[in-house]
């Protein structure tokens, strides 16, 4: 571990506030971000179009064409700066030489709207995490893993700001933990796989980074908690369940800024108010812009703290007004624009307020991203050293938070919210605090045929 942190980075809840943070991150290009200024991240992708041999020329004429569009609009929109995210696909990741060419056009193309009319612009380049492809998954060897080492230093050489990827140690487990609401064997996944998981990844990609001149930016655990939130509104698990896996989830994501990641998190990291405020690094947030790649009850409250405003992931296809991508570019610089205005004003605490207030009360999932729940919940947690510990105990007092809030009429719930949290009350009571020991009473439970266990260093 290169960081630890036993406390959190804020003194006063008024000091938590979105565009600003302890540790900002500086730009090659000059852009602070965190330094009080919020930032649009577009995150785009392509249109569903298989990509092979024959027909990767083609998106790299695509890619060209999407920032050439974006990076226009903004320039035409006065946007003070501009993060891109690109995601690599599956194609890219397993090709690296692809993912790399892709980084190379972007950075290009970003030096020239630089040059020419002085945009101060940084990349996040984000690569899948292709160790899943393998069944059971092998997480620390291999061609899907030597593949996306290549990728990250070809794309660091080439440019990048920043590195991220969205990890999935454990998820192979998590999976039947979600459809079928078991807390412990979410927390099994979270807090023993996925917490051992990102040690050994994040100790790659923070040295990549490091040997070329660009940022370990940060995880996201969006296949886990964001694919909670999915199930919750389809109505498959309920709310509360999801809300629950949605602060166990952060003790996870915490481990990369252990292993010496400077933010900013990833936009899909719903875990990132947590983050912000136990480390003081900036973070991405995705909401009500974010509905072209997935709906959520937290479109404003996600927006409170952050550093980043990002649409999560659009298509390139054509809109009445223009490319998506384009579109997208033009709502959240318009989102940052109201933020921005807002501090700029001194109404920065009244604006963050009215974000918080407009969801707060309208679903568990929103209530545990209130900035003073945040707060709470992420003091406590730190106290514990270990990442197993942390993930129980988060998941132990997000429990207890909810439950006292719909007792006390602050947020809306069902008979479903309520008989799931008596019952993951209950389960998570049981939870031995040794690992090795959860594991080996856990195992009758679990479909071990699934993962590797010496993949996480369990005996």
């Amino acid at each position: 571990m290169r960081n630890s942190y036993s406390k959190l980075a804020y003194s006063s809840l008024n000091d938590f506030v979105y565009g600003t943070c302890p540790k900002p991150v500086r730009t090659k290009s000059g852009l602070v971000i965190g330094g009080g200024t919020v930032y649009p991240e577009l995150n785009f992708t392509l249109d569903g179009m298989n990509v092979n041999e024959t027909t990767v020329k083609e998106t790299y004429k695509t890619y060209s064409e999407i920032i050439n569009d974006a990076l226009k609009k903004a320039k035409e929109l006065y946007a003070p700066g501009v993060v891109l995210e690109y995601e690599t696909l599956p194609d890219f990741t397993e090709h690296p030489e692809w993912a790399i060419e892709v980084n190379r056009i972007i950075i290009e193309t970003m030096k020239e709207y630089s040059d020419k009319y002085g945009l101060k612009l940084a990349l996040r380049t984000t690569l899948n995490d292709m160790r899943e492809m393998e069944r059971p998954p092998v997480m620390r060897s291999g061609r899907y893993w030597d593949a996306m080492l290549k990728g990250f230093e070809g794309c660091a050489k080439g440019g990048a700001d920043f590195l991220s990827i969205e990890s999935t140690g454990g998820k192979e487990l998590h999976d039947d933990a979600l459809v079928n609401a078991e807390i412990k064997q979410v927390i099994f996944s979270l807090g023993v796989l996925g917490t051992r998981d990102m040690k050994f990844l994040w100790k790659n990609i923070v040295d990549i980074a490091e040997e070329n001149n660009c940022y370990a930016a940060g995880d996201s655990a969006c296949g886990f908690a964001n694919t909670a939130m999915v199930l919750a509104e389809k109505g498959f698990i309920p709310k509360s369940f999801a809300a629950v896996v949605r602060v166990a989830a952060f003790p996870r994501s915490l481990v990369a800024y252990e292993m010496g990641a400077v933010g900013p998190s990833k936009d899909c990291a719903y875990e990132g108010p947590y983050i912000k405020a136990i480390t003081g690094v900036p973070i991405a947030m995705e909401g009500k812009t974010a509905a072209c790649a997935h709906f959520s009850p937290i479109g404003n409250i996600s927006a409170a703290v952050a550093d980043l405003w990002s649409n999560e992931s659009v298509q390139e296809i054509k809109l009445l007004s223009g490319m998506a991508p384009t579109v997208y570019m033009e709502q959240l610089i318009y989102d940052c624009r109201l933020m921005n205005i807002a501090a700029e004003k001194g109404k920065i605490l009244e604006f963050r307020d009215f974000l918080v207030d407009s969801d707060k009360k309208l679903d568990v999932q929103a209530y545990v991203l209130r900035p003073d729940v945040v707060f709470e919940i992420s003091k406590e947690v730190i106290k514990e050293k270990s990442p197993f510990i942390r993930t129980k105990l988060a998941a132990q007092l997000a429990v207890e938070k909810i439950k006292k809030a719909i007792a006390n009429n602050e947020v809306q719930a069902d008979k479903r919210d309520n008989r799931y949290l008596d019952m993951m009350a209950e389960q998570i009571e049981e939870i031995p605090d040794d690992e090795e020991k959860f594991y080996h009473e856990i195992k009758d439970e679990i479909n071990e045929s699934k993962f590797l266990p010496k993949e996480y260093e369990l005996a």
